[in-house]
């Protein structure tokens, strides 16, 4: 009896103390400034030609709740929140009901979002699934259900919400689909909008008619058991044939999303903008989007990784000249997972490092034709410590080889003979004055890609390559402006030469190696098999670790970069490979399609000289195999040039 007593009073408590808490936070939320949610944070972003494709919240025309389809209401209230008049801003049944479902099914297919709190959710400048956002987000939600009435929050929300194709807000959406305004909405195709928010990459009827058809269906049915319609009002809607009138995107909606978020991340950075306008909005953000490249960029990867659902791929794609980042995208699906990997992840980079020291090699008197030999080799370095790197396949010449064959091979055992013959600290330099921030240990495996990288530094150093030698910063935003016109913000780009021209020049060539079959030895370069689909003379590296696969490449007017991997770390088997090499050089020739074969002025330093590619030697007439090779003026190869082999012996 006692002990009851005693869980009553704490019981009393604790109620007296949620009773405080509560009248406390609602007084502290209504003596607060009302938050003005027709301009709060109504960031609109514009692609390179000055289209409008996101608008974090507001819409081009905000229209009053009485002058939307009764039912349209109707259907969104019954499809997405169907106590939005009785509850104030968290529907706990639902939400407990959520949390049975997904336990007993362990998944996450329920949710329990209201009206409110997914009008909060488009109130945010980003979309990451953090304690600290959701935290954010309850409550701006209790700030709107204080401040505003539910006709205000439901208002505010159907002019905000997103319904595919770049369309926001219901006005735009009853316009683009239907050519009519957001009043003049019938039963059917208000049933058929009210579907799409959940998912515009799977619900909009130019994405999959069949599956928009069945949502539309199901919420019909939805509102006969709710008794919101009669049994006749369902079957002829059911049966309406819907004509559309706006154009199929051949962008993935959901996939953009990951450039805007990109966007985001860079706009914070940016010290120009002021503090106040990134809390309360109200700018405009022009972007380097191209909304074509975008496109191909999201269809390659659509086309080529069609299987291993839980394989995961990032890309980027950079005009080297200028630094702009014209496409990008950071997952598979945006609605699935918004971890952006083109700006949030690193992972190893594998032998996509080996340029890099190739670079450096070129700097320090290596050519072309410069030979290790190819063999089974164990390096013994500080301490009498021991390093045996392999070859992929064990596959081995026994025999020199230039460098551009191994560049072809990507040969393990030739990169670290030159990177311990340069130095350990030479990869190191020479990557951090190509703008590679991340920490790079001086260490025998360094040139095998064990180092962790960002696929945008990555592609901003092989942008270097391709800009003959000149650095650049990847940017994603061009110009800032308020709501107002007046540029708070504008990139100037600035071009840095960090390279020579006529080395760079030499290793572009030697990139091209690695689809070229003149390298058919004792081994294949390693992209032999994407050859047939090369057009254009393109460079090319791609790199392996047990855990990811790079594919990086340029000419002289767009770098692309394409990683494919587990989220989780886990091994990558070999048949996944050809995902990388297959996205990139698809995206590469879709983007140059029509265009010329552009490549690079050849210096007034840099001879050609006919050569047997394996060897590296002056081609002679018993050669099955010749080749022009690139080399500056005075270290042209001979028939009597020594391996660097054995000059370390002789050392």
């Amino acid at each position: 009896m006692k002990k009851f007593k005693k869980l009553l009073k704490v019981c009393f408590f604790f109620f007296v103390f949620l009773v405080l808490l509560t009248s406390g936070v609602y007084f502290y939320i209504k003596t607060s400034p009302k938050l003005e949610i027709k301009s709060a944070n109504a960031f609109l972003m514009y692609d390179a030609s000055g289209e409008l494709f996101f608008q974090g919240s507001g819409s081009q025309e905000w229209i009053n709740l009485e002058d939307i389809s009764e039912y349209l209401i109707k259907t969104t209230i019954n499809t997405e929140d169907k106590n939005f008049y009785s509850h104030h801003g968290f529907d706990f049944l639902r939400i407990l009901k959520a949390m049975y479902v997904n336990v007993t099914s362990r998944s996450k297919s329920q949710g329990a979002s209201t009206i409110s709190q997914q009008y909060a959710k488009n109130l945010f400048l980003d979309f990451d699934k953090t304690w600290e956002r959701k935290i954010n987000e309850m409550w701006l939600t209790m700030q709107l259900e204080v401040h505003y009435s539910k006709d205000e929050i439901l208002e505010g929300y159907l002019n905000t919400i997103n319904y595919g194709h770049g369309m926001y807000g219901i006005e735009n959406a009853a316009k683009f689909y239907f050519d009519k305004s957001a009043k003049d909405l019938d039963l059917a195709e208000s049933a058929m909008l009210a579907g799409i928010p959940k998912s515009p990459s799977y619900y909009s009827p130019f994405v999959n008619f069949e599956l928009a058809k069945s949502r539309q269906i199901n919420i019909l049915n939805q509102l006969l058991k709710n008794k919101v319609i009669s049994e006749k009002e369902c079957e002829e809607a059911k049966q309406e044939e819907l004509v559309f009138v706006g154009e199929k995107s051949d962008v993935n909606v959901a996939n953009i999303m990951y450039y805007q978020d990109a966007v985001m991340r860079e706009l914070k950075e940016i010290k120009e903008i002021p503090s106040s306008y990134l809390e309360t909005g109200g700018i405009r953000i022009y972007t380097n989007l191209d909304v074509r490249a975008q496109s191909i960029l999201e269809n390659s990867i659509k086309n080529n990784l069609t299987t291993e659902k839980d394989l995961q791929v990032s890309s980027v794609m950079m005009e080297p000249s200028s630094g702009k980042i014209i496409a990008l995208v950071g997952g598979r699906d945006y609605n699935k997972s918004q971890y952006n990997r083109a700006v949030q992840s690193v992972r190893q980079v594998g032998s996509t490092m080996k340029p890099f020291l190739y670079y450096a090699a070129l700097e320090n008197g290596f050519t072309s034709s410069t030979t290790f030999t190819s063999e089974e080799t164990t390096f013994t370095f500080a301490n009498n410590q021991n390093y045996s790197p392999q070859n992929y396949g064990n596959q081995y010449g026994n025999k020199p080889i230039s460098l551009a064959t191994a560049i072809s091979y990507s040969d393990n055992i030739y990169a670290v003979k030159t990177h311990m013959f340069l130095g350990e600290d030479a990869l190191v330099n020479i990557s951090k004055r190509l703008g590679i921030t991340a920490k790079l240990e001086e260490i025998p495996s360094l040139p095998l890609g064990t180092a962790e990288i960002s696929i945008k530094e990555m592609v901003s150093a092989y942008s270097a390559f391709a800009n003959e030698g000149y650095k650049v910063e990847g940017y994603l935003i061009s110009r800032v402006e308020d709501l107002k016109g007046n540029v708070l913000y504008e990139k100037k780009t600035e071009k840095e030469a960090i390279l020579n021209k006529s080395l760079t020049y030499i290793l572009s060539n030697l990139l091209t190696s690695t689809y070229d079959s003149a390298f058919i030895d004792y081994n294949y370069p390693t992209a032999i098999g994407i050859a047939p689909k090369i057009k254009h003379k393109l460079a090319l590296k791609s790199g392996t670790t047990d855990t990811d696969h790079w594919s990086i490449g340029y000419n002289p007017d767009i770098c692309t970069a394409v990683w494919i991997g587990y989220d989780n770390n886990q091994s990558i088997s070999t048949s996944d490979y050809k995902y990388s090499r297959n996205i990139w050089v698809e995206a590469m020739e879709n983007y140059l399609e029509g265009v010329e074969d552009h490549w690079y002025e050849q210096p007034s330093n840099v001879v050609g000289v006919l050569v047997n590619p394996i060897t590296g030697k002056p081609a002679t007439e018993a050669d099955e195999k010749k080749k022009i090779m690139y080399y500056v003026k005075g270290t042209e190869p001979s028939n009597t040039d020594m391996v660097f082999d054995e000059l370390l012996e002789l050392n």
